[in-house]
């Protein structure tokens, strides 16, 4: 599976994982004011608990609230880190998903394909954008599992937590196809927040967004504009990688981290640092993807902390040894635990090393316990880090699972991640959000 030709990775990994959807809710969302910069919108997370029809196969997106058109018509979008073009659903004859209609707004403008816009802003589309009969700018968005969308682009006001956003370029989807029909029935379309110019971050023009999400109940907070606040720890920060030269397996407008080393309880795993570096065709970058649940880990990495972590919890854990079972294609470590195990035991930590900045990952984290999976008075819990080599992809994914607590700002202006673990349910507070 070839990273450039993937409009959005997380796009397949939330048909893969865990049956809660996270919503971040307009209801009371609100602007905090600072006197010198740009103000900040802050918006609440929520939860909701969706069908899981299909054994195994579990889902979280993240998705936000807002408002498109003249007169504004009520709008849920996935907000997708891993992609660029925002897109609603417009064909107005479908029952089964919430739809936005264009021929309702007075604002709606669709976009000329001999535009600047169609031309060259859609040149990091995996398919390139074309005319169609009208002589408007039609796009193809295909994902990694299977599923597509096509329409044509065009402007229209988003309004978002009370600001509005004039002539923002989105997708106006008339067909497509879905391999989750039960999870749109839910959105009406996607929000692209990666470093492309069309992404929304991009065309919103704020500098930094940040998120932080609770580890017990799934809530936090979503923010747009400067997240320097006093009662924060100090970020620790990591460079974003750029690559100027394209190149067939390096996804340039994703947002790029140098991972340097794994420890497990401190210890630094045994690794030259040429397996985290991407080779000469671009595979082997490392992701940062909030809509991927769990952590991807390459191979020799993989198995290296694999090892390592079989080794460290041999006298506490039990192996679940079935060769036929590996859950959801890419994790094949699980554990047998006992059903009246109150709690896990005491386990060793994971830390991801990056560049100038460590996520560490402890306790219930490491394990995910898999749905109405029994073998006789045992649960099964599987490692929250999977192998893609599995799943045939190129490169490390740092998934949402493992941001848990960590408040994440992605600083577009220094082109730089920053982390802090904190308990995001108090950081929630601190902005007055209540859930």
């Amino acid at each position: 599976m070839k990273i450039q030709n993937l409009l959005s990775l997380s796009t397949f990994f939330t048909t893969l994982l865990l049956q809660t959807q996270i919503f971040f809710s307009s209801s009371t969302p609100f602007q905090v004011p600072k006197s010198n910069s740009t103000k900040i919108l802050v918006l609440p997370l929520k939860t909701q608990k969706i069908p899981n029809k299909l054994p195994f196969t579990h889902n979280i997106t993240l998705t936000v609230s807002l408002a498109v058109g003249t007169p504004p018509q009520n709008v849920t979008m996935v907000l997708d880190t891993g992609s660029e073009l925002s897109w609603l659903q417009c064909n107005t004859t479908r029952i089964d998903r919430p739809v936005f209609d264009p021929n309702k707004s007075l604002s709606y403008t669709p976009v000329s394909c001999s535009s600047p816009t169609c031309t060259t802003q859609t040149q990091d589309f995996s398919i390139p954008a074309s005319c169609d009969s009208r002589n408007l700018c039609h796009a193809v968005l295909s994902y990694a599992d299977a599923s597509s969308s096509e329409g044509n682009l065009a402007f229209d006001n988003f309004t978002i937590a009370g600001s509005k956003f004039p002539g923002t370029i989105f997708g106006c989807m008339d067909s497509g196809y879905s391999s989750n029909s039960d999870e749109d029935s839910k959105t009406t379309g996607l929000m692209g927040m990666n470093r492309g110019s069309l992404s929304f971050i991009s065309q919103m023009g704020f500098k930094k967004f940040a998120y932080c999400i609770s580890g017990s109940d799934f809530s936090g907070i979503l923010l747009f504009g400067e997240s320097n606040f006093t009662w924060l720890l100090p970020l620790n920060y990591t460079p974003m990688i750029q690559i100027s030269t394209p190149l067939p397996y390096f996804n340039r407008v994703a947002y790029t981290v140098q991972l340097e080393g794994i420890k497990v309880s401190e210890k630094l795993l045994p690794l030259p640092k040429s397996v985290f570096v991407p080779d000469h065709t671009g595979a082997g970058q490392t992701m940062v993807d909030s809509g991927t649940q769990f952590t991807f880990l390459l191979g020799p990495a993989y198995r290296a902390l694999r090892n390592e972590f079989v080794n460290r919890t041999g006298n506490i854990l039990r192996v679940l040894e079935d060769p036929n079972f590996v859950f959801e294609g890419a994790f094949d470590l699980c554990f047998r635990v006992p059903l009246n195990l109150t709690g896990l035991p005491k386990l060793p930590s994971v830390s991801l090393v990056f560049r100038g900045a460590e996520i560490t990952v402890s306790g219930e984290q490491l394990l995910y316990r898999v749905p109405g999976e029994v073998r006789g008075n045992d649960s099964v819990h599987c490692f929250t880090f999977g192998n893609s080599d599995l799943l045939a992809i190129e490169a490390y994914i740092i998934g949402h699972h493992h941001q848990q607590n960590v408040w994440m700002e992605f600083d577009l202006e220094r082109s730089r991640i920053g982390v802090a673990h904190v308990r995001c349910d108090l950081a929630g507070q601190r902005f007055g959000v209540r859930h």
